[in-house]
């Protein structure tokens, strides 16, 4: 079995006098056929930190709130990993009106963009299941099945796959921490331009654009 693991950074906030809206907001794909592979990273990060580390650690990885040595040693240990990504940041400002009005359905759209893109090209064959794995963004169950129920929609008609969906919490599925981390690389070379991070899974990321430019 193939798994997609799937997370976001900044958020979908259109007001822009507000200090906490950010200018982009980024969606990510990891694609792996073993995830005990990259599972094995969050044990190896999580031994590296001190025992008043750990005293104070909430147990679950977060990129935005770990100190840079920890961002930088699992970033490190990734990049060994035999893994693809690709990534589509939106330009927050141009989004249509329409779609800043209807958030739900302006992510569900850029999650199937990315859905589309990794068959186009064949980074995954489509004669297995494919188990994609979202960080549950939403409380509401009518929008967290929406959101499946469109994907299966979309796959079914232009691929015709086996996939599976499930939404879920990072400590429920440790390898949403991992996306956590790559996706927050890129928000941050979007957002800040500082590249640090970005650099160091460069080479793993197939494919990086935008939309509304």
């Amino acid at each position: 079995m193939a798994y997609i693991f799937l997370d976001e950074s900044g958020n979908l906030g259109f007001d822009f006098k507000k200090k906490k809206t950010t200018k982009f907001f980024v969606i990510t794909f990891l694609f792996i056929k073993n995830k005990k592979s990259i599972e094995n990273i969050i044990k190896k990060v999580f031994g590296g930190l001190t025992k008043q580390e750990l005293k104070h650690h909430p147990g679950v990885l977060h990129c935005y709130k770990e100190k840079p040595k920890t961002r930088l040693r699992l970033l490190n240990y990734l990049r060994e990993k035999d893994i693809s990504i690709i990534s589509i940041y939106l330009n927050k400002q141009r989004v249509y009106t329409q779609l800043q009005e209807e958030k739900h359905i302006l992510y569900n759209y850029v999650a199937n963009i990315l859905l589309d893109r990794v068959y186009t090209k064949n980074l995954i064959p489509t004669t297995e299941t494919v188990h994609l794995i979202a960080s549950r963004r939403e409380t509401n169950k009518f929008l967290n099945q929406n959101f499946k129920d469109y994907l299966h929609r979309q796959v079914s008609s232009n691929h015709k796959i086996n996939l599976q969906i499930d939404i879920k919490t990072p400590s429920e599925e440790k390898s949403l921490q991992i996306v956590d981390f790559i996706c927050w690389s890129i928000f941050r070379k979007k957002e800040f331009e500082d590249e640090s991070y970005h650099n160091l899974i460069k080479n793993k990321i197939v494919e990086e654009s935008g939309l509304f430019l």
